[in-house]
């Protein structure tokens, strides 16, 4: 049975083992949940499940970097890995660094994108946000972080956001805020600053809709969660283990 997985620190809300799982069905593989108190415990992880390759998520995928032993150019230009390849030569092991978050969110994002939506607001600023930037800035749309605590000029606090909401009118949500079982929170608590011209995308999938996004929906603004994001990296991470 050949082993892979996604590492996080609390896992009750993915969907990723059943989408893995139910691909695999019958072909020899498995994919499991397995839950990190610390990144320091990742190489005995890989180690004790015999993992051939693996996912990672919050709060990780920022601190696995320095366990890795090489990253592809997009990992290396984002700074943050949500895929990695394991290679093994005898006892040694070789860990190399992927991010399929960004090629993902671009390709789920372009098919909803209106001429007027140029200019973005990225809640968040951890490695979920960086691959949202990056994906942005190919497609040519400008971007802001926002942070409760912004500490660069690419970043903005919440009370800026939302003066400059309807200018920027793509507003994605790289935060964990609202996930399961946290559903009645929601990162953005001024949505009647939303309209018609808005698109607000979610990379939380359960619950769905969030909170965020069915406030925005109640608005007027066209919505999308990140279900379609994590089936299309998952078939990213396929092919990057060699698996299609």
């Amino acid at each position: 049975m050949r082993h892979f997985g996604l590492i996080g620190r609390q896992l009750s809300h993915s969907f990723s083992q059943s989408l893995f799982n139910d691909r695999f069905d019958g072909a020899g593989l498995l994919y499991s949940l397995i839950e990190l108190e610390g990144i320091d415990e990742i190489h005995s992880a890989v180690m004790h499940h015999k993992l051939e390759g693996f996912n990672v998520t919050i709060p990780y995928k920022v601190d696995i970097l320095p366990y890795l032993d090489d990253l592809d150019d997009t990992a290396h230009s984002i700074g943050a890995v949500n895929t990695v390849s394991v290679k093994r030569n005898g006892d040694a092991m070789l860990l190399t660094g992927h991010n399929t978050d960004a090629p993902a969110f671009a390709e789920t994002l372009r098919l909803l994108l209106q001429p007027w939506h140029r200019k973005a607001l990225v809640l968040g600023t951890g490695g979920a946000a960086r691959a949202v930037a990056y994906a942005l800035k190919s497609l040519g749309i400008d971007y802001l972080f926002v942070s409760r605590n912004p500490h660069s000029a690419l970043q903005i606090d919440y009370e800026t956001a939302y003066l400059c909401a309807a200018d920027r009118t793509v507003i994605v949500n790289a935060t964990p805020v609202g996930i399961f079982p946290g559903c009645s929170a929601t990162p953005w608590t001024r949505c009647e600053l939303l309209g018609p011209r808005h698109l607000c995308y979610d990379l939380v999938y359960n619950p769905s809709p969030t909170r965020f996004l069915a406030e925005a929906a109640e608005h007027g603004a066209t919505v999308t969660d990140g279900l379609a994001m994590l089936r299309l990296q998952a078939q990213k991470s396929w092919h990057i283990w060699g698996l299609e």
